[in-house]
């Protein structure tokens, strides 16, 4: 709800000085009465509703008024713009106002169909008013308004913003909050609800934990994408041209139990343990047979098979050379292990990339000799499937690829192509993983490829049309919570790595889905808590970002009982949360096996 904004002396002094004034003409009562807000909460008291921001948070101080107002922080690339799509009226005279602080930020609006119109202040160190005048065009129904700082420079503030003119419907007033809303069918991954039809209202909006899901133009939605025996809560919302309602009353609803299927059917335990064996080169961690690996480890993946060129697709599996690696066992022997850990219902895998594997899939033919050179591998050593390590410059976003559910860039679609071609090829049983780091997923909450206006690193997200193309073929998705920058939450607090914090926000917003950068009709969904593991590194060796045994435990406590949380609130508690997965099995060696140690102690 907009905040009630105090009156304008100067507005009023304005009208009598034109009042006064030869061959001026006031606006007639009618048409003054007209004249309404028309943004959308402009005093940010709702958060970022509305808005569209690149690198925008609210903030509780400073304010101009109320109780928020917006802060955001422009980078090298970024201006940190913020923007809302308004409606309006043709041929109709509108006033954009608003206070900033900080230095070099704007105020504007584009799409007027006359003449766009930006004003702008050097530098406030308090709060200054900005304000400009624009007239739509003669078709213009819809106006775009944003605020923004300047490349490189510190954080700005924005309060108060406000789009005065003519309501884009006539009425200048939302409608009513939608009433009657209920369940109509539950599932295990689903929930069907429905509610009373509001007088005036050309669509509906619908919240799940506060977060928006899905627009609807009826009196009915179905949210999908749930996780199995979670209770989640629910409201809605209508819309017409002047605005939201507020939210209707919440009713709640608990999922099923799960009945398996999908990428989860491949025979793991309840919680699974995951981590990477050292097969194809040395390091300080010294190598570890795959025979000498406890029996606690669930998953293993043989790190790494590579390229033999960035653009080949030809993956190659070349175990680490006695030269290197003194005690490496023969092939035999290793044949030997891997049939072992499979009769001991584990998963060997092999995972492709890693630091130094770039694999860019840039044509069909790459495409295909990708195919063939896994089956290849995974043929020649019996291995349970694959797991996509890629990292660096393997996967990024072409300019325009901006819809994450309809990709369009050759190394991003033919690496789904690929996928599903080996998914299809090995039928049920086939094991898939993917282990990107949180730039490629989480950091798309904020950027998306090189965004709206461009400037922005392609890479931002580019792993979040993979994961949602192969969501129902994916048996586990593993973020590297490690050698991570600051990442945004869904509380749009940035988060750094070092203690549980950092883990339970960046897996909340797996298991909760988070609008791509900052749009809230492009929602990424939640995955099943089966599919979701945790990636730590095993010791301060292993990377940067280790949190030690009682974070760990703290993360894990709040994720899958709500209990022993922290500042940051969960949208959800998720007792089927596979487990856990560390770089690598060779470092928690090193270090006297504690991080195996952790997890066997939590789960048993």
């Amino acid at each position: 709800m907009d905040r009630v904004r105090p009156p304008r002396p100067l507005l009023a002094l304005l009208a009598a000085v034109l009042l006064a004034v030869p061959g001026m003409t006031a606006l007639s009562s009618a048409a003054r009465a007209a004249d309404a807000d028309v943004a959308q909460n402009g005093g940010f008291e709702s958060g970022l509703a509305g808005w569209t921001c690149s690198a925008g948070t609210t903030v509780n101080s400073p304010v101009h008024s109320g109780s928020s107002a917006l802060q955001a922080t422009p980078a090298g690339s970024d201006d940190a713009q913020c923007a809302q799509t308004v409606t309006v009226q043709p041929n109709a005279t509108y006033t954009l106002s608003g206070y900033v602080r900080g230095s070099y930020v704007y105020l504007g609006a584009n799409g007027t169909g006359t003449t766009d119109v930006s004003t702008w202040t050097q530098s406030a160190p308090d709060w200054q008013e900005l304000s400009t005048t624009f007239t739509t065009g003669a078709a213009t129904t819809q106006v775009t308004i944003y605020t923004h700082g300047w490349y490189g420079t510190g954080a700005y503030y924005a309060d108060d913003i406000s789009l005065v003119g003519p309501g884009g419907s006539g009425t200048g007033q939302p409608p009513a909050a939608p009433a009657g809303l209920r369940t109509t069918s539950v599932t295990s991954s689903s929930v069907a609800l429905s509610w009373s039809a509001v007088s005036g209202a050309g669509s509906y909006t619908v919240y799940r934990d506060g977060v928006k899901s899905q627009t609807t133009s009826g009196t009915s939605a179905t949210v999908g994408g749930l996780s199995a025996s979670t209770a989640y809560s629910f409201q809605v919302t209508a819309s017409n041209d002047a605005g939201e309602s507020a939210k209707s009353a919440a009713v709640t609803a608990t999922t099923g139990a799960d009945s398996g299927g999908g990428g989860g059917s491949t025979g793991l335990p309840t919680h699974a343990l995951v981590g990477y064996l050292h097969a194809s080169f040395a390091n300080g961690s010294g190598y570890t047979r795959l025979a000498d690996v406890p029996d606690s480890w669930d998953v293993v993946d043989l790190a790494f098979g590579e390229p033999t060129s960035p653009t080949s697709g030809d993956i190659r599996f070349n175990r680490c050379p006695v030269t290197e690696c003194p005690t490496a066992e023969s092939d035999a022997d290793f044949r030997a292990a891997i049939k072992a850990k499979q009769a001991a219902g584990k998963k060997v895998l092999i995972s492709i990339g890693g630091q130094n594997g770039q694999v860019q899939l840039t044509t069909t033919a790459a495409r295909d000799t990708f195919v063939s050179s896994v089956s290849n591998i995974i043929d020649t050593w019996g291995l349970d499937g694959l797991d996509i390590d890629f990292e660096g410059h393997s996967l990024s976003l072409d300019t325009n690829d901006t819809d994450f559910k309809n990709p369009t860039t050759p190394v991003i679609v033919n690496l789904i192509s690929a996928l599903k071609t080996l998914k299809a090829k090995y039928g049920s049983k086939f094991v898939l993983t993917m282990a990107p780091e949180t730039f490629f997923v989480q950091n798309g909450y904020q950027f998306y490829g090189t965004g709206k206006w461009g400037g922005q690193d392609p890479r931002c997200g580019a792993y979040l049309p993979v994961i949602y193309a192969l969501r129902d073929d994916l048996t586990l998705l593993h973020v590297q919570d490690y050698n991570s920058g600051p990442i945004m939450g869904l509380d749009n607090q940035y988060h750094s790595m070092g203690g549980a914090d950092f883990h339970i926000a960046m897996t909340d917003m797996l298991l909760t889905g988070f609008p791509v950068a900052g749009d809230p009709n492009n929602v990424f969904p939640p995955l099943r808590p089966d599919q979701v593991a945790i990636g730590m590194p095993a010791s301060t060796n292993a990377g940067n970002g280790y949190v030690a045994p009682a974070e760990v435990t703290k993360t894990l406590d709040c994720l899958t009982k709500k209990t022993n949380c922290g500042a940051y609130a969960t949208h959800g508690t998720w007792p089927a949360l596979r487990g856990l997965m560390t770089w690598s099995v060779n470092w928690d060696r090193y270090s006297n096996w504690e991080f195996q140690h952790t997890f066997d102690a939590y789960f048993g």
